[in-house]
């Protein structure tokens, strides 16, 4: 087995695409931190003040500004209502939301990245470990070899786990090193609040809790890996069952591109829920967010996503070991 993992591990490589996500996530960061940076810098010209104590405050009084207009709708302006809620929570506890350093960035970047970001650079990873070995016929080479279909099958998803674990550590090393430069390298320790709930649209704050911000980023860092193994497993399960990697590829784009939109505006779609592209959001539960839709909690994701990620393991074992290969 560790033989095969080998195998598959080199095979990763030297097709690039390892290299390709590391540099594409490089990028990435690089434009973020540089977004990042401006718009502090505008901020601190637009208000004149570097207190973040002033510069939320501020923040406050735009969001109460826009509910006050009349061109959002409901469901936005319910959302506005809770984050100024958390806002002036904040504030009232002298705790800064947005303590400048790499950790802050580290932590914001990976929470803005998980539901489309993340999984985009995993697709590409695993959506064609199956399907481009049977485009170019050498999947039958692996099959005439002694070793049981499910063996071979097994080498390919372990090498995915690895490949999703090495594409976070990508994530958190960049983040860390190229956002330092520009905010520093400080804030492991700063203070992080986590326990907000959202109930009746209305902000709880019963449950509300200091963490260190080590602990949060460890924390998204997980929910960030199950995640990813999820809409990995996904990719892998559609490059088992479709021999052209463009068509599975595509199909998987879909669906994560219609995770977004249907969070977005089906919140009276109950059904919805049941969608993993839905549910990939998990970080929203530890900031307390409201829900896509009314029903949903961070136990509710899980199992939903670990449903649909075992379905996946399993319809990819049962086709893989008993399809005929032509």
């Amino acid at each position: 087995m560790n033989k095969l993992i080998y195998n598959e591990m080199l095979k990763l490589v030297k097709s690039k695409r390892l290299l390709v996500v590391t540099i594409i996530i490089g990028i990435m960061i690089m434009m973020f931190t540089y977004a990042q940076h401006r718009e502090m810098e505008n901020v601190k010209k637009r208000i004149g003040d570097t207190d973040w104590r002033v510069t939320l405050q501020q923040s406050i009084v735009d969001m109460q500004n826009r509910i006050g207009s009349s061109g959002i709708s409901e469901e936005f302006r319910s959302q506005l209502k809770v984050r100024i809620d958390q806002s002036q929570y904040y504030l009232d506890h002298n705790i800064n939301p947005q303590d400048p350093g790499a950790p802050t960035f580290l932590r914001v970047f990976l929470d803005n990245s998980i539901q489309l970001l993340l999984p985009l650079m995993v697709m590409i990873i695993s959506a064609d470990m199956v399907s481009s070995e049977k485009s170019l016929g050498t999947i039958k080479l692996l099959l005439t070899r002694p070793v049981r279909r499910w063996k071979i099958l097994l080498s390919k998803y372990i090498t995915l786990i690895l490949s999703v674990s090495f594409i976070l550590l990508m994530f958190g090393l960049f983040s860390y090193l190229i956002s330092g430069l520009f905010f520093g390298y400080t804030g492991w320790t700063a203070p992080v609040l986590t326990g907000f709930t959202v109930e009746a649209g209305e902000l709880n704050t019963a449950n509300v809790h200091l963490v260190p911000q080590w602990q949060y980023i460890l924390m998204i860092f997980g929910l960030g890996w199950f995640v990813s193994v999820v809409v990995g497993t996904l990719s892998f399960m559609f490059s088992v069952l479709i021999k052209s990697t463009a068509a599975g590829m595509g199909a998987m784009l879909a669906f994560l591109i219609s995770g977004t939109i249907i969070s977005s505006i089906a919140s009276s779609w109950e059904s919805a829920k049941y969608f993993f592209m839905v549910n990939l959001r998990l970080t929203d539960y530890l900031q307390g967010n409201i829900p896509p839709i009314e029903g949903m909690s961070l136990p509710f994701s899980l199992m939903v996503l670990s449903i649909w990620g075992l379905a996946g393991i399993i319809i990819s074992f049962l086709v893989f070991t008993r399809r005929d290969v032509y």
